[in-house]
Parts: C-alpha cells; structure tokens; sequence
C-alpha cells in the first residue's frame, strides 16, 4: 500500500481537528502529526509535556518569573512542544500555521506579564518552549559568538570568559535570562555606557519566519534585522539564534557596593548622583538600588540606597575618577575589589563572593515572586522634595523595590533609530520600580494599587510626550490587543511609550513579514489592515 503524500497528510490532521473539537487530545495528536510530516528530523514525544504528564506543572512553572501568572485562574496550554533541533522549530510553525493553533514562545520565562507562557486574549493555546536550543559558540578569532535562544545570558558569558578573558558581552544583569527574548527587547547591563546595549552587539541573526522559512540576515533583509534587535519578542517571527559582536574587557575590573540609609543623607547624595551619573566615565556603570530596611535608630524603616557598580580599570585609576566627578559618595579604597570580569558578573548579579563560575550553567533564577513591575525614563534631576514624596511611599509598602540606572556615554552617542529602541541621548537615568509580595492572589489587588499610585505620583518627574516604557519591563496597564485585533490606534497608546517614533516602522515590517498577525500576543505589534484604510501616525 502507498503511504499518503505529505499534502494528504496535512489536510487529514486539518480535517481531524475539525472532527474531534479542540480538546488537548485532538490539538496534540493533530499537532504531533503534523510535525511528522513537515520536520526532517524525527520527533520524539518525551519533547512533549502534556496536562497528564506528572512534569506538566513543574515544567511550565521551571522557568517561570512571575508567580501572578501561574496562579489556578490563569489559562494554561493545551501541551508544551520543546524542540531539540532548529527544523522542529520550523516545523511547529507551519503546523500551527495550518491547524490554527495559537501558539507562545518561550526561552527564558522573565517576561514580566507572563506572555511567553499564558495567554489571556486567546484560548487554547499551545508554548514551544526553545531551553533545549542552548548551544554557545565562542569564535575569538573573529570576535563573535553564536548563541542560541534557550541559553541563558550566563551561560554566554561563561562560554565568553572560558575562551579569553579580555572577551566580553555587554547585555543583562540578571544571569538567568534567556537570551532571545532578552535581545528582542534591548538587553541593557553595566558595559552599556561604554558598548551600548546588547543590541546593538548583534550582527546576524537566525530566525523562523511565519511561512516556516529559516532565514538569516542576509534572507531576511536589513528591514527584519532591524525589528527584531529591540523591537519586542514573538512579533515577527522565532528567534533562533544571534550572533554576537564580542567586547574588549580589561583583564582586571573593578566593583563596589556603597549604601546611604536617610539618616546618612541619602536623599541629597542621590540628587547629586543623578547630576554627575550619565556624565562619568563611560567605563563606569553606578546604579542605585532602592528599598526600606530596618536599619534606622532604633530599628525603624527607613530608606537604602546602595551604588552598585561596576569600573573597567582597576581601583587606582576607580579612586581617580571618583574623586574628580562624584567625591559626594566618599568612595574609599576598601570599599572596592579587583576582580576578573566574568566575576564582577556573578557580583552584579547578586551571587556571594567566591561563587565558582560554574553556577552560570545552572541557567536558574534566584528570583521568582508574584510581582508588578514599571518603568520610565528621566531626562531632568528628580528634586530632593519629590524624592522625599518616593521616600515616604516606599515605606507604606511591604516589600517594594526602585533601581535607577544610569545612561550616558555610548548610549548618548547611538542614534534613536538605530535599532528600535530609542530611549537613548538626553536621558539621564532610567526607573524600575517593583513590588513583590508572597502571598498569592491574597493582597494582590492592595499590591497591584500601591504601584499604580505610585506610578501616578512620579509623573511630573519623568519623560513626557510620550512618557517611556522599557519594552522587555512588559506593563499591560499601559494597554494590550484584544484577540485578533490589529488596530493600530490602540496598539500606538503602548507601542509610543516603549518605542516611540520607531513604532511606525516597526508596524511597517510587520505589516509586510506577517500581514496575518501569525505571531501575537497581549502587546505585540500589529500589521496595519489594508482593507480598513489605517495609516501610520505623523511624527
């Protein structure tokens, strides 16, 4: 007997979707057909995690960041598809293309709203989860490295550093990050005032697009390389890979940690820094990490700042610099240690001292809360009596948390349309500002309100017309598309505030790469509707 052709295949798994309904069984059974048929390599089931499957809950929770997402009442996907080579990726687009399944992507789960692993415009919904997809391979010679997008950034910098120790990358702080949706977003970290963010340290790229075609740089044109290096995860297709433009770090570097509480004249010292921190050497990164602590007289809250930082140099020329832009702080020699770069690393990253490297190829997060997250950008001095209003709404909250992050210096000399981030020259620091609590579903609501209201109070002291959002800090109060929507109307009340005018163009490449709106999801960027007549706004 003749087996079938692949098109009857295709058209028989369409056809028993239609018959059997939408349960998981069906969606799962029509899926893994259709991957049979459409990848040339074979696909293992164990590559599936089920609803049946003892692993299901430990594996969607195992990458997870926000437990707001992973709560009973959030939706969750029918299976979760893990490929182990680039053609199963490949596959798994074309076969939800042709059975209409929705489909997330996930590489490293630190998207703050949970996008990569719930769905809440569209139900079911699958996640192809790429943490099998971790190759890392360092080419000193040519000043580069191929990562692909389930490695962590620790992970690429392990790899970096196990080759040379004059290589770097200058992406997050954070060493469990997956590194596609990190790069699709910016990826910003303490060598971003001297190289600028990571990227704009890339300089190819593969990618699924959504005909299911495996393109690089060159096949995919320099429109779609520009959109995806901070245009946003999972809007124009799947990241398979980047290639990254490696950096010259000194063999030896430079970090300290300093901390001012009120009572030691923190308020006036951070309105000094945010004077003088885009302005310091560029090989000098201080960001400033802000929360109550119970380290006032007597034991009562009050308010930490601590300047983290890293130097590239050592103490001697450090001390130098400081004493000559910001003596303010005080800086003294036993405050700071020298130490190797892929060190200052796992110091950065809040690892105690003499952790072995090692731990970067674990790829785990230390953090995993229910939290909500914001963010701006500062282009003139907050004024020490609207810090004192910050001060004192940080202490009304239990468990809040503020880091500023200085820009300046390469960061200035990029221009905004670069790439599609564009929070670049005139802006002198950006704002995180988090809340996290434990307890569930329980106080969310008084968390949830206690940020926007602060969000709210620290309007008249940040960027305006629009006022900026970090697109890889997701914020779905600053709205999101309902199901198949593709208006551009409401997409642009977000879409200005992470991208600003860069958001035309970004619409523009959707519009041609995925006219369809194929790859979607709360807050990705629409194709424009032809046929309604929309037109992008004038800038």
């Amino acid at each position: 007997m003749m087996l079938p052709s692949k098109y009857f295949l295709s058209l028989l798994s369409v056809l028993l979707l239609s018959a059997s309904g939408t349960t998981s069984i069906s969606i799962l059974e029509n899926f893994n057909q259709c991957l049979s048929v459409n990848s040339e390599l074979y696909v293992p089931f164990s590559t599936f995690y089920t609803k049946n499957n003892a692993s299901f809950s430990s594996f969607l929770q195992s990458s997870a960041q926000n437990l707001r997402y992973l709560v009973s009442s959030m939706p969750k996907p029918e299976f979760i598809f893990t490929p182990l080579y680039e053609a199963h990726v490949q596959a798994a687009v074309i076969c939800c293309k042709q059975l209409g399944i929705h489909l997330r992507l996930r590489s490293g789960g630190h998207d703050y709203e949970g996008l990569s692993y719930v769905s809440e415009i569209e139900t079911p919904f699958i996640i192809v989860d790429l943490a099998k997809l971790r190759s890392v391979r360092v080419d000193i010679e040519d000043n580069s490295a191929w990562v692909q997008v389930g490695a962590t950034i620790g992970e690429a910098y392990y790899r970096i550093a196990e080759k040379s120790k004059t290589h770097g990358f200058p992406a997050g702080l954070c060493t469990s990050l997956g590194v596609g949706g990190h790069i699709t977003g910016g990826a910003y970290g303490t060598m971003m005032r001297k190289f600028g963010l990571g990227a704009d340290n890339v300089v190819d790229a593969r990618i699924v697009d959504a005909n299911g075609r495996i393109l690089d740089r060159e096949a995919m044109g320099e429109d779609l390389f520009w959109a995806i290096r901070g245009g946003g995860g999972a809007s124009f297709g799947v990241i398979l890979a980047w290639k990254l433009k490696l950096v010259p770090v000194p063999a030896i570097v430079t970090v300290f940690t300093a901390t001012k509480t009120l009572e030691q004249g923190a308020t006036n010292l951070l309105y000094r820094w945010q004077q003088v921190a885009d302005k310091l050497d560029e090989d000098l990164f201080i960001r400033v990490i802000i929360q109550p602590a119970n380290a006032g007289p007597n034991g009562q809250r009050t308010i930490t700042t601590s300047y983290n930082a890293l130097f590239l140099g050592g103490i001697d020329r450090l001390l130098h610099v400081m004493e000559d832009s910001f003596p303010e702080l005080g800086l003294t020699r036993k405050d700071c240690m020298e130490t190797s770069w892929i060190k200052s690393v796992l110091y950065i990253a809040g690892y105690p001292n003499n952790t072995p490297p090692e731990v970067l190829l674990q790829g785990k997060s230390l953090f995993k809360n229910y939290f909500k997250a914001k963010s701006d950008f500062v282009k003139e001095p907050i004024p020490e009596k609207a810090l004192e209003g910050l001060w004192k709404r940080l202490l009304e909250e239990d468990s809040p948390l503020v880091i500023f992050n200085p820009y300046g210096g390469m960061m200035s000399r990029i221009p905004d349309s670069e790439i599609p981030f564009p929070h670049r020259k005139g802006t002198l620091f950006k704002i995180q500002y988090l809340t996290l609590w434990q307890d569930g579903d329980k106080n969310a609501t008084k968390h949830m309100d206690w940020i926007r209201k602060l969000y709210n109070y620290m309007a008249p002291y940040v960027s305006m017309l629009p006022r900026g959002a970090y697109v890889n800090y997701r914020d779905l109060d600053l709205g999101m598309n309902k199901k198949n929507d593709t208006s551009f109307i409401e997409a642009s009340v977000w879409g200005y505030k992470y991208f600003k005018d860069n958001f035309n163009r970004l619409v523009r490449v959707k519009t041609k790469v995925d006219p369809d709106n194929f790859f979607r999801h709360e807050q990705s960027i629409p194709p424009l509707d032809l046929s309604s007549g929309q037109c992008l706004a004038t800038s």
